[in-house]
């Protein structure tokens, strides 16, 4: 058996003062990103997605940002999948983007709603083929027979859109997070992390350092 209780990590490589943060969210949010991007971590649009059912039973999975902006963070899936089920029963949302190699993390709470169907399409088109028929094929999260009769989807699909573009699916589009709260967590040494809050008020951003 591991013993876990002699892992641990010192965490030096940076620091975070409120005193030097921008005065809403987004553009430090856009700067941890890119440096990120920078050091190579893998994936590093990988964010967890946190819902709740009509029965507060909580669920949590990967998701990948596809878009960033003022208005908030945007992904992509089926409509009728459990994640989609479970933000029209209850559309208040929590996202986790954890970097490690930056020993960063940051945390969103938010309301979730539906995109464009123009902001879908936009998107849609810039997919490749596969993941074009691949959103036709998969009924996200339902129980199927085997791999194999998956496949055998994928190859009607791939013949019914032989001759022409793949049209966007009415089941499937974006959601965007609009944050309430987003915080900022930079890790230091014997666990006193640096911890910065992002609140949103009626005037703008209130920010608050939070005890680790």
């Amino acid at each position: 058996m591991l013993d876990l209780q002699e892992m641990r990590t010192e965490y030096k490589k940076a620091t975070l003062d409120e005193k030097g943060v921008p005065h809403e969210p987004f553009t430090l949010f856009e700067t941890w990103f890119s440096q990120a991007v920078e050091s190579q971590v893998k994936d590093p649009n990988t964010m967890l997605l946190a819902t709740s059912s009509r029965e507060n039973i909580p669920n949590i999975r990967a998701v990948l940002l596809k878009i960033f902006d003022e208005k908030g963070f945007v992904f992509f899936t089926n409509y009728n999948s459990v994640k989609a089920k479970e933000i029209e029963e209850n559309p208040h949302v929590a996202l986790e983007f954890l970097w490690l190699d930056l020993e960063r993390q940051v945390r969103v709470l938010g309301r979730c709603e539906k995109i464009s169907t123009t902001e879908s399409m936009a998107y849609f088109v810039k997919r490749s083929r596969g993941s074009q028929i691949g959103a036709w094929v998969s009924e996200q999260s339902s129980v199927i027979s085997s791999r194999n009769m998956l496949q055998m989807q994928i190859e009607k699909m791939k013949e019914k859109f032989a001759k022409g573009s793949v049209p966007l699916p009415d089941f499937w589009g974006g959601y965007r997070v609009i944050p309430t709260q987003i915080e900022f967590w930079q890790g230091r040494e014997s666990r006193l992390h640096d911890r910065i809050r992002y609140t949103k008020t009626k005037e703008g951003w209130e920010i608050e350092r939070l005890a680790p």
